[in-house]
């Protein structure tokens, strides 16, 4: 298999069966990912998408429109799906990966057996708070702070958010200039995860969901905020490790 900048597989796994792609949230890199593969069935192959403007692609401009990043991940994605594949995506990457899964049915007849969406409201809830990509540094820092997922430390280095914030506000125009149309419902089973305390995203909202499939839909809720991939990671993977394995079992 030819590896590439936009796919990072922590541990790479030739006797794997399956693969889950995962992709990040607004402002994350493939690093989130890079444990994964120790709490995920032997079978499964972790890769992360990465998108431009991080890690490998550190040098490539990030992109600010869904579209143009969807088109573009769709192609270097495809010789790594010779294998049966799930998506996992974290609130920005639940939107990624929603409407890739789509691009790569209308254009490649493929599609994802599984795909498992977090700590994001379903595309076809509106977004209506004050666009962030728009707010001044000072600005974005303090929306920063009341998210909970960038550290500290970065927050309080002039340096770090300097590169932080240019990559945090593409991610965020993504996001805020996106506009759903409505499609026919995916066939794939979605499970969604959400945290009962993420004052962005409600219960109606990861609902929502069940109608953008016609197979089996699942939502679990953790005991957290917007970030229940840090505080509550190992009930995650055991979660999605289960969906894996019931894959396994049927096929």
């Amino acid at each position: 298999m030819t590896f590439n900048s936009w796919v990072i597989c922590p541990q790479t796994n030739p006797q794997a069966n399956l693969r889950l792609f995962c992709f990040p949230y607004a402002g994350g890199s493939s690093a989130i990912f890079r444990t994964w593969p120790n709490n995920l069935p032997s079978n499964v192959e972790v890769c992360a998408v990465e998108y431009p403007g991080r890690g490998k692609q550190i040098n490539s401009a990030p992109f600010t429109r869904l579209e143009l990043l969807v088109e573009a991940i769709a192609p270097v994605l495809i010789p790594y799906l010779d294998k049966p594949f799930a998506f996992f995506g974290y609130s920005m990457g639940g939107l990624v990966s929603f409407e890739l899964t789509h691009l790569l049915r209308s254009q490649y007849s493929l599609a994802p057996f599984h795909l498992f969406i977090s700590a994001r409201r379903a595309p076809q809830i509106q977004f209506t708070k004050p666009l962030l990509h728009l707010l001044s540094d000072h600005d974005l820092q303090d929306e920063l702070r009341k998210l909970n997922g960038t550290p500290k430390a970065v927050l309080e280095s002039a340096e770090l958010m300097e590169i932080f914030l240019p990559i945090l506000r593409a991610d965020f125009a993504i996001l805020e200039t996106y506009i759903y149309t409505q499609k026919q419902p995916l066939e794939c089973p979605i499970s969604v995860f959400g945290g009962l305390q993420d004052q962005e995203v409600s219960h109606e909202a990861l609902q929502a969901w069940r109608e953008q499939t016609i197979a089996a839909f699942s939502l679990h809720e953790f005991n957290s905020d917007h970030f229940f991939i840090h505080s509550h990671q190992q009930l995650l993977l055991k979660l999605i490790s289960q969906e894996l394995q019931m894959r396994q079992r049927s096929s």
